[in-house]
């Protein structure tokens, strides 16, 4: 899926005309946006996407959103009614869009090492640095944003094999132990876990940096090796999969060299989400992870996806989101990420998600004239 705003167009339609806008209640929203609008003026604006939409044009909405409290669902839709209008995204190869979901895991750990907790969680090294236009070496792609400075030159950070194997062993980096390498391994893919400590504590780890390899799915590798069929790919069966295949593991994980760094993050909240890229704790099923590429962050979504019910009681999706984070695999001007929460039944909601949607994106009245 390419990245490039040429193969899109956005197109201006009203709220009378967007399915489902007319049943949804945005109302959780305002308390994330006065969040952001606190990121964007106190901290740092967000990075402006190749869609050319900056944190500026969206801040007249989040300072509208400061003191406006809804009192019902019909008032916070027409808040945004009142503040923006809606373009509907569209592919110029007339794909659809798509979405998957994302969640926190909830797993167990310990702050020592021993024979059952043997597979750690690891802080950036000191030798992995960010690369840009003009330190990237030549031999490696421009998707690389990380690399390794190593006996005074630049070259590609060791791969999840090399890190399994040993690499950053005695450097002092580990944040945490947990018991399963499968567990550690799907942490990587969501981004961010909370830790149930033996002492009853709960921490929390987030996305710090990546060694920068590519993201390779191995749901998509056991597809193409006919273990798991297309139609019934989702975490659940790959996990499934790897626990009736415990000698294959470490083949089929190495198969995605990317690996995930991590930093600790306070948990002021244990019931808030995590804090992820775009400095706002989460809301669950209201924020939306998109290709930060093309999509600037705080910017408001409406998803529709006919086909997946299981997240509203039977009836199909139609919310209106903030896009708050990304991911590697998340490519494209229509693919989105939804986080279902935190937890295990999060998790099965989530592993489960893998469907055509259409995407709407909100933009505030004094910038929309720039894509009529």
């Amino acid at each position: 899926m390419s990245d490039h705003a040429s193969d899109f167009v956005l197109q201006a339609i009203s709220f009378d005309t967007l399915e489902g806008w007319k049943d949804d209640d945005p109302s959780g929203l305002f308390e994330v946006m006065r969040r952001c609008r606190r990121q964007i003026t106190d901290v740092k604006p967000y990075r402006t996407g190749s869609l050319g939409l900056s944190a500026e044009d969206l801040l007249p909405l989040l300072l509208a959103a400061e003191d406006f409290t809804p009192s019902s669902p019909a008032s916070a839709r027409a808040f945004f009614e009142t503040h923006c209008r809606p373009f509907l995204i569209r592919r110029k190869d007339g794909n659809s869009g798509f979405v998957t979901a994302f969640y926190e895991p909830d797993i167990e750990v310990s702050e020592r090492p021993d024979e059952v907790f043997r597979f750690p969680f690891y802080r950036r090294p000191d030798d992995l640095i960010d690369l840009d236009d003009a330190n990237r070496p030549a031999e490696l792609d421009n998707s690389y944003a990380f690399g390794r400075r190593h006996d005074g030159r630049i070259d590609a950070y060791p791969d999840r094999r090399a890190i399994d194997q040993g690499y950053l062993e005695g450097r002092g980096l580990e944040i945490a132990w947990a018991k399963s390498k499968v567990d550690v391994f799907f942490v990587h893919v969501q981004g961010a876990a909370r830790l149930r400590c033996q002492d009853g504590r709960i921490g929390r780890i987030t996305y710090a940096a990546k060694a920068g390899h590519p993201f390779s799915a191995v749901g998509k590798l056991l597809i193409d090796r006919g273990e798991i069929d297309r139609a019934d790919i989702s975490m659940q069966t790959i996990r499934a999969w790897l626990a009736r295949n415990p000698e294959r593991v470490d083949e089929v994980l190495w198969h995605n060299r990317s690996y995930i760094f991590f930093r600790e993050a306070p948990v002021a909240d244990p019931e808030a989400g995590p804090i992820a890229a775009a400095k706002v704790p989460l809301l669950a099923g209201r924020s939306l992870a998109v290709d930060r590429m093309i999509h600037t962050f705080g910017f408001p979504f409406f998803i529709r996806a006919e086909s997946l019910t299981h997240l509203d009681q039977g009836r199909p999706f139609r919310r209106l989101m903030l896009a708050l984070d990304t991911g590697s695999a998340i490519v494209g001007p229509v693919r989105g990420d939804i986080f279902t929460g935190s937890g295990d039944l999060s998790g099965e909601m989530a592993g489960t998600v893998r469907n055509d949607a259409d995407f709407a994106i909100l933009i505030p009245n004094a910038a929309a004239g720039r894509f009529d």
